[in-house]
């Protein structure tokens, strides 16, 4: 029987997360915690003969949230020039989770065409103890995997 050797688990603190926004690479050093998730879309197959009814994936949607510590002005400036313009902003969003104490290794993944789902404009709290944070909920069209995690079993 194998067992996971508990050094070979990621250690969240190490990922590295970029941006790239028409071409310009930024490091996310500021962002606190990331997800994405896809989601399938199903239709109903009714089947003769039998009484559940089967599902068939017919497609998919990609969402994500992103947490940041409220400290840049980026994504407030790309949404005012969508208000301002009618031009909306797309981003690839790249994210590395490598563990040096693990050999696991580096797993990489590129989502594709990200668009933002609101942007808080200001926030305040005077009586926040912790650093201000703002939620950044986004889609993604596609993604890509550059590095996968090496497989654990000995």
């Amino acid at each position: 029987m194998s067992y996971m050797n508990v050094q070979d688990t990621i250690s969240g603190k190490q990922a590295k997360a970029t941006v790239s926004i028409d071409g310009v690479l930024e490091e996310l050093f500021y962002a606190k915690t990331g997800e994405a998730t896809i989601e399938k879309t199903k239709a109903d197959v009714p089947m003769l003969g039998k009484t559940t009814v089967g599902k068939k994936t017919v497609g998919w949607t990609g969402t994500g949230t992103l947490t940041l510590y409220y400290v840049t002005s980026k994504f407030r400036e790309l949404t005012k020039e969508y208000v301002k313009s009618g031009k909306d902003f797309y981003f690839d969003l790249t994210i590395v989770n490598e563990d040096p104490a693990s050999r696991a290794g580096k797993q990489t993944i590129v989502l594709r065409r990200c668009n933002l789902d609101s942007i808080l404009l200001m926030k305040f709290d005077a009586t926040a103890e912790d650093s201000l944070e703002e939620e950044l909920p986004f889609t993604f069209e596609d993604f890509d995997i550059p590095d996968k995690f090496n497989s654990l079993q000995s």
